[in-house]
């Protein structure tokens, strides 16, 4: 798309506005009694400074314009949550925004990352932040363009909230004076300095998961996965900044930026290099856990698997126990059994000797199978 200047005096790309196509008559018809609504405004806050100080509070989009023109030096904060596409077609209109970075917009979903257009500066951020009940992590997504005399915010997301970043800038009118790369730089400290309460509650999971694991806990393993996926998604949103804090680094100069604002900017590239180092150590310290995790399961389950061999052969030692007594009950049983049955014709009943030789009888053969079943330890 060929280049247009306007009244920012800015020359990029931008969007053109789609051309609104009419419904077929029929269509028309049916819903020509059905009342119109306004689109509900999108605009959290928009103000315009001069010299650090709040010099108006538009309270729309052409508001802002006509304020931003009437303001020589002047520098529009425009703040939005979850703005239609008209209205990001209007303010790529008027700003001319890149096209590609209005579909980033419209879209979200990105990655944290940094790109210029030209003039503008279209950085995408991630924000965190910690929720204690369910012990989770929400994510949110920012996206900024930053002009010469113009930042606007485009939140997806509850988060981050920057009414504070506003009002901190507000009362430090001597940082807001220095211009949109102030603003910038003001939002993301916030983001980066939101990491540490996520870093802190990621670090009291991990302590309780350990608990966890010694404890013997059986559903620990399923706990230990969806930690380990919030820590990889935080991941996601705190390393691509580093490259982000890279870039406005080296185009600090270029683009004059003072000294003032790059030692900040070093600040928080140092924080968030030790936010990088802890989600890091999480991630290698969740691997870790989980194979120990795997190593205490697998011991449970062999200390349970001999536990059971040993419970077998204590049952198949009583049963040798119980089977030899019983098998050398059964001998004499079986004498006496035969011989009392009292057949007329057994001709050892007329011996004189009958009785002591049957019970000699019943004798030797128990004391030959307890002799047998001693020597191969069955009793």
């Amino acid at each position: 798309m060929a280049p247009n200047s306007n009244r920012r005096g800015i020359s990029m790309p931008f969007v053109s506005r789609t051309r609104r196509v009419d419904p077929p008559s029929s269509v028309a018809t049916e819903v020509t009694d059905a009342p119109v609504r306004e689109p509900r405004p999108s605009m959290v806050d928009s103000a315009i400074y001069s010299d650090g100080h709040r010099v108006a509070s538009p309270r729309s989009l052409a508001e802002t314009y006509r304020a931003l023109d009437a303001t020589p030096g002047g520098v529009a904060w425009i703040g939005l949550y979850r703005p239609s596409e008209q209205e990001l077609m209007s303010l790529a209109e008027e700003f001319e925004l890149h096209q590609l970075a209005i579909e980033d917009a419209i879209v979200a979903h990105q990655r944290p990352k940094l790109e210029r257009y030209d003039g503008v500066l279209f950085v995408v951020l991630k924000a965190a932040n910690y929720l204690d009940v369910p012990e989770e992590v929400d994510f949110g997504e920012l996206h900024l363009f930053v002009g010469p005399n113009f930042v606007i915010t485009v939140r997806h997301s509850e988060s981050p909230d920057l009414s504070h970043v506003r009002q901190r800038m507000e009362r430090e009118p001597e940082l807001l004076a220095l211009g949109t790369q102030a603003i910038l730089y003001a939002i993301i400290d916030a983001v980066v300095d939101a990491y540490s309460p996520v870093v802190a509650g990621l670090a009291n999971d991990i302590d309780e998961i350990e608990t966890q694991v010694f404890g013997g806990d059986a559903l620990v393993s399923r706990r230990i996965y969806e930690l380990s996926r919030e820590v990889i998604d935080f991941q996601r949103a705190t390393h691509p900044l580093t490259a982000v804090m890279v870039a406005l680094e080296h185009g600090s100069a270029k683009y004059g930026v003072t000294q003032e604002l790059q030692r900040a900017l070093r600040d928080v590239s140092d924080h968030l290099i030790q936010v990088n180092e802890r989600v890091d150590a999480f991630r290698q310290l969740l691997r870790d856990i989980l194979t120990v995790n795997s190593t205490l399961v697998s011991e449970r389950q062999n200390e349970e698997m001999t536990r059971l061999a040993h419970s077998t052969h204590d049952q198949g030692e009583q049963v040798k126990k119980i089977s030899s007594w019983a098998a050398i009950l059964f001998a004499p049983s079986l004498v006496a059994g035969i011989y009392g049955m009292n057949f007329v014709h057994m001709p050892e009943l007329a011996w004189p000797l009958g009785y002591p030789l049957a019970v000699l009888a019943m004798f030797g053969l128990s004391s030959a199978l307890y002799v047998i079943f001693r020597k191969r330890g069955w009793l």
